[in-house]
């Protein structure tokens, strides 16, 4: 399933956009200045030379439908959509709770204060995060381990013992172990076929407007102990 990333430029008082490559192959960077109309300040440039005012609208996302083999592969395809669906805001919640924490730790020197933001962070994970993760199946259970570690860059094993103990991390990882879910799996989508499907999934819920793709506020080295 491909997809493609396309920017629109869009010539104000005209009617439809074009790709921005076709204005730059029109004109010069040299041309394109500032332009005050309608009381509205906007980007424009000399086309053949025409003072043309033009906007660029946000990146859209455009990609091919699904395509199936058979009924089995509509089917599993439909399936894991669903829980794509369900379990993706779980993984942003954690991207987002653990972008927090790093970012108030940078601003810690105290070991006292840093301890204390990382027990705060515990607690989330403990009192309620796990709880809500109890309710979800196996298998989506084994989507969302994946889909955590795509928003965080950790594993959830990676993400306990770094953030709580080892002790704690394997004892997680031997239970999801039990029920058949790799809590150490890294995910891979230009590797594994699964989690290509689910990438792709991703994608067309970002474009359809179904999900919303989280927004990552930091950029730092993540780790208590950094």
């Amino acid at each position: 399933m491909r997809y493609v990333r396309i920017r629109l430029l869009v010539f104000v008082g005209l009617v439809g956009a074009l790709p921005a490559t076709s204005l730059w192959g029109q004109t010069h960077p040299d041309t394109v200045f500032t332009l005050v109309r309608f009381g509205r300040t906007m980007k424009a440039t000399v086309v053949n030379g025409d003072t043309v005012p033009w906007a660029v609208l946000d990146e859209v996302m455009v990609g091919d439908k699904p395509v199936f083999t058979s009924a089995e592969a509509r089917k599993k395809y439909y399936q894991l959509k669903r829980k794509v669906i369900k379990v993706y805001p779980y993984a942003v919640t954690a991207g987002n709770k653990l972008d927090s924490l790093n970012l108030k730790l940078d601003g810690l020197k105290n070991n006292r204060q840093r301890n204390k933001a990382i027990k705060e962070y515990q607690d989330f994970l403990e009192k309620r995060f796990e709880p809500e993760l109890r309710k979800l199946t196996r298998s989506e259970g084994q989507v969302l381990a994946k889909l955590i570690q795509r928003e965080t860059g950790m594993t959830v094993f990676h993400l306990i013992r770094e953030y709580r103990n080892t002790l704690t991390a394997w004892t997680w990882a031997a239970t999801g172990a039990w029920y058949d879910i790799s809590i150490r799996e890294k995910y891979d989508p230009a590797a594994n076929e699964d989690d290509k499907l689910v990438e792709a999934i991703l994608r067309r819920a970002f474009a359809e407007g179904a999900l919303q793709p989280r927004k990552r506020f930091y950029t730092g080295k993540a780790g208590k102990k950094r």
